[in-house]
């Protein structure tokens, strides 16, 4: 299975910023087309006061007018490399202070709208990511989803929406902290009875589910993956994996990931059916112009692994 779709993070948060400008971006989106990604997906359209779009509502609110309108320059260069672009929602912070989700739908409505009438006329506008990422039975989260992802459906006639939750595991540990696992995790079959209610909670708001694969151990993975791939089919919902390309191994957050690791998670996905494969994300930890050096040495193991192509 090979990576065909990544996220695009440009509001950084726990990783660097890049500080590109087009033409940065425009040579990104050359070495992602070659490696062979044809989806995009904006992280979110803006985190905290910081912003990827104009936005009249969310300026009105005090956040701070952004440079330049990412959203708008994304589309460009989607248009120009061929690729899809799903749009994120905004990230308004008060989740990850309070654990309560209830301010981002709020929101997020007027978001989704504003976002629909600046946007929406874009060919390669196809989809939508809600950038709330959940985890277990995180509270309002079924609420907030659905009615989220039945916004984005009514506006834009339908186009799908997508989520990468969070596997309560081992490895799901705060990043701003030097531990790398923590002692209590969620067992296979509490994942079963929680998921099997936050889908049947969510179902008719969402279209594509891609699990972030990090936060488990590798000799686990394949267990996790292939039970969140039978909860999907049992929803009608399209599976999707997403294969982080940064490393949870080290106290140091965050590197790129060792090569096998991610050939070892790509493997595991094939063999659980998984349709597609993202990752978060190529630009920081993959790109051969990304401030760190590993993540060009990657993408060379990376084309030599599937392209053949030798740097």
């Amino acid at each position: 299975m090979e990576i065909s779709g990544t996220f695009i993070d440009e509001i950084s948060h726990d990783i660097p910023h890049q500080n590109w400008g087009k033409k940065e971006w425009d040579a990104d989106f050359f070495h992602m087309k070659k490696m062979g990604i044809d989806t995009l997906i904006l992280i979110r359209s803006g985190y905290r006061k910081f912003l990827t779009y104009p936005s009249d509502y969310l300026i009105k609110a005090g956040c701070y007018p952004p440079r330049q309108d990412l959203i708008g320059l994304f589309l460009e260069l989607a248009q120009k490399h061929q690729m899809k672009l799903f749009l994120g929602t905004y990230d308004s912070g008060k989740y990850w202070d309070t654990g309560d989700m209830n301010y981002e739908l709020e929101v997020n409505l007027r978001v989704i709208e504003e976002i629909q009438q600046k946007y929406g006329d874009h060919p390669n506008f196809s989809g939508w990511y809600l950038s709330q990422e959940i985890s277990r039975k995180t509270k309002g989260a079924i609420e907030v989803i659905s009615s989220l992802g039945a916004q984005c459906k009514a506006v834009s006639e339908g186009l799908p929406v997508l989520i990468s939750p969070w596997i309560d595991g081992r490895k799901a540990v705060n990043s701003t902290t030097a531990e790398t696992y923590k002692e209590a995790s969620i067992s296979l079959k509490e994942h079963e009875s929680e998921w099997n209610e936050i889908f049947d909670g969510i179902k008719s708001g969402i279209d594509i589910v891609a699990f972030q694969d990090g936060q488990v151990a590798l000799s686990e993975l394949q267990e996790y993956l292939y039970l969140n791939k039978q909860l999907a089919d049992k929803y009608n919902l399209t599976s999707w994996t997403n294969a982080e390309s940064f490393d949870r191994d080290m106290p140091i957050k965050f590197f790129p990931i060792k090569f096998e690791k991610l050939l070892l998670k790509l493997e595991a996905a094939k063999k659980a059916g998984i349709e597609k494969a993202i990752t978060f994300e190529f630009s920081h930890f993959m790109s051969p112009q990304s401030a760190y050096r590993q993540a060009g040495h990657l993408y060379n193991r990376y084309l030599e692994h599937f392209k053949d192509e030798h740097p």
